[in-house]
């Protein structure tokens, strides 16, 4: 992929309006020396009263301009990095997403808490590496959760005046049909979204025997409407497709918040373009039978396609709002792809811990702040979206034990490299490779990145050793050439698996 060069004028912000006012200003000075003085006097009269009116629009302007941000964090779920036009593509269409990704930075080099769903939720909602918690895998819809323990993300931004809401996907816990009659019951349950500090949510039943069901049928985004919950309560049914409904209540939500001057957190995670794959409204379906698609291949395209459009739909919305220029945006996916996404150009997929597994696309927007058309390579990691939004909304306390690092100013331009220790991952071993063809060998169930090193190990051993600044498909094998390099990057995975977690498992189950 070519850099897209950094043009200095994109950082340059002028007073559009002032300047005019000079102009103007410059205009009449010239008018004056050639009339009388009575003239001179009326229209210095007028244009002070002018200027009085300008300068109070932009009080009120710059007032504008200093309130709370709006932010909005979208999340697909299993797209690769190979799945956007953006990134490469060249099998999928995805206008809109180009589009927003042009508005900001793109991350060449951006990775997920994990090379599956729920420890990457975990992450970004924490800051913090799933490992802290004991999430070493996926959450069985069961009495997994993240614990209570830690301040999250909606927490945070409550605490700082924001409206949070979490719209789609959840998989964190607590939205199993007991769990919400236990609360309604006052009884100890599970926590779900409001427990973890958001003040609205509109989710799926997560839990048997709905969600697996509509699986296995191939019927969660067409009759996910079905079983929708919100706020604790079993809402009544929406016969829309699942992605669609997502975007209406997102929507909804934005213009009762805008209409009482609301700042607004809105977490929107879609299923989409994860399992069952199932055809997607048109013209989405049609396009890619055309171009020859079939079977599952034809559903995933038109998933990420319907996707795609309906990100448009809600990015028009805020341009037609006047909501677009104070707001934050963060588009990224849980992990790498799954069956019939592209990790392209590299190697392994979601289950799996190289790059292809958790290296995915992610681009931030944040106009008159974030440079448009630019590129990042500056490595940043999922656990660093919790305080570089805490930094955009300008929030007065952030935790001091967070793994994430704060990369506003990569964003904004003002540096190119922030200093940090070593990315790590711990997974348990999925034998299972969710993406085509056999799961990459030796497997690795920890790994450190730091700089352009990257060491993958099992069981603590060390299986190999990569310079990416040289070999980002990971094709050269270095372990035993670069002695110093493993031991450093051992010894941090070492220490990242003997540190305190905060597992849910501490807390009895007899209590939920």
């Amino acid at each position: 992929m070519s850099q897209i060069p950094i043009n200095n004028k994109d950082l340059i912000f002028p007073p559009l309006k002032k300047v005019a006012a000079v102009e103007r200003a410059r205009g009449i000075s010239s008018t004056l020396s050639q009339l009388p003085l009575i003239c001179c006097i009326l229209i210095l009269a007028i244009f002070s009263i002018g200027c009085t009116s300008q300068e109070a629009n932009e009080t009120s302007e710059s007032t504008l301009e200093l309130s709370q941000p709006n932010i909005i964090v979208l999340l697909a779920d299993d797209l690769g990095y190979g799945d956007l036009s953006s990134y490469g593509s060249q099998s999928i269409e995805t206008p809109h997403l180009d589009s927003l990704a042009a508005m900001g930075a793109r991350f060449t080099q951006f990775y997920s808490g994990s090379a599956v769903c729920s420890p990457s939720r975990a992450c970004l909602l924490t800051g913090k590496f799933p490992l802290r918690f004991d999430v070493r895998q996926h959450f069985r819809d069961s009495v997994d959760h993240l614990p209570t323990s830690t301040q999250t993300l909606p927490e945070m931004l409550g605490e700082a005046g924001y409206a949070t809401a979490h719209i789609g996907k959840w998989h964190l816990g607590g939205l199993r049909l007991s769990d919400i009659e236990r609360r309604q019951q006052g009884r100890e349950a599970i926590p779900g979204p409001l427990q973890h500090g958001f003040d609205h949510y509109l989710t799926n039943t997560e839990g048997a025997p709905i969600r697996p069901r509509l699986i296995q049928e191939r019927k969660l985004y067409r009759e996910g409407g079905k079983y929708l919950l919100r706020n604790d309560e079993q809402a009544p049914t929406i016969n829309k497709h699942w992605t669609e409904i997502k975007v209406d209540d997102a929507i909804g939500l934005i213009d009762g918040w805008q209409a009482v001057d609301q700042p607004f957190f809105l977490n929107l995670w879609f299923d989409v373009p994860h399992t069952p794959y199932e055809p997607a409204p048109e013209p989405h379906l049609s396009k890619y039978q055309a171009l020859g698609a079939e079977g599952d291949q034809l559903y995933f395209r038109s998933m990420v396609s319907h996707l795609d459009a309906q990100i448009g739909r809600l990015i028009s919305h805020l341009k037609e709002t006047g909501l677009m220029e104070n707001t934050f945006i963060v588009f990224t996916s849980d992990n790498g792809p799954a069956y019939e996404g592209s990790p392209e150009p590299f190697k392994g997929g979601k289950t799996d811990l190289h790059e292809g597994g958790i290296r995915v696309p992610m681009f931030a927007v944040w106009p008159g702040h974030i440079p448009a058309n630019q590129h990042r390579f500056q490595p940043m990691h999922m656990a660093d979206l919790l305080p570089t939004i805490a930094n955009v909304a300008e929030v007065d306390e952030i935790p001091n034990d967070l793994d994430g690092v704060n990369m506003l100013p990569v964003l904004m331009n003002e540096q190119s490299v922030v200093e940090r220790g070593p990315l790590l991952w711990q997974m348990d071993l999925y034998r299972h490779f969710q993406n085509q063809g056999p799961k990459p060998t030796p497997y690795a169930t920890s790994v450190a990145l730091d700089g352009k090193w990257k060491l993958l190990t099992d069981s603590l051993q060390p299986t190999e050793l990569f310079n990416l600044a040289q070999d980002h498909r990971e094709l050269y094998n270095l372990k035993g050439q670069h002695p110093e390099v493993e031991e450093k990057l051992l010894n941090a995975i070492q220490d990242f698996h003997q540190a305190p977690r905060e597992s849910w498992k501490a807390v009895p189950i007899g209590e939920y």
